[in-house]
């Protein structure tokens, strides 16, 4: 019983030491994000560019474009007794538009992501170049001895 407990209380350290690390943090943060992003981009397919396409294509509402497998069965007090079975084309397009705007955000913020990393490091390589050039080099041993017999003979005379 007591080693369960142990084994317990050392598996919940070790939990909240996974929990508390940088990178776990890092990514709930770009859960949080991603999950508010995909609402932004499921309101702006479903309420601005599929009803923009629906006006082009006729005043269409591409959310109601179903193809009707079978027809709704209705008794005769107007009672559905057996549901309609559909696809739903509009909702599946508005899924892949949805889709087609995450992934195009997604590989503009990776492009830009890219761009300024290059950028920093080519910026970093000339700043470590200029500095190389401003530094004199160090002397080498040999250099070195030679400096300590000069002040030997300095002090001698």
């Amino acid at each position: 019983m007591a080693d369960a407990k142990k084994k317990a209380k050392g598996f919940i350290a070790e939990f909240k030491e996974f929990i508390s690390r940088g990178n776990v943090m890092d990514m709930a943060v770009g859960v949080i994000i991603a999950t508010a992003f995909g609402k932004i981009t499921t309101s702006l397919v479903n309420d601005v560019v599929m009803p923009a396409i629906g006006y082009f294509l006729g005043g269409t509402d591409l959310t109601q474009l179903n193809i009707v497998l079978q027809p709704e069965v209705l008794d005769e007090a107007g009672e559905v007794v057996t549901a309609a079975v559909t696809i739903g084309i509009g909702t599946f397009l508005s899924t892949i538009i949805d889709f087609i705007l995450v992934a195009l955000v997604v590989f503009i913020v990776i492009k830009v992501m890219n761009s300024v990393k290059t950028k920093m490091e080519a910026l970093r390589k000339k700043e470590e170049e200029a500095a190389a050039e401003a530094a004199p080099p160090e002397p080498s041993a040999e250099e070195k001895l030679l400096m300590e017999i000069r002040d030997l003979l300095k002090e001698q005379k």
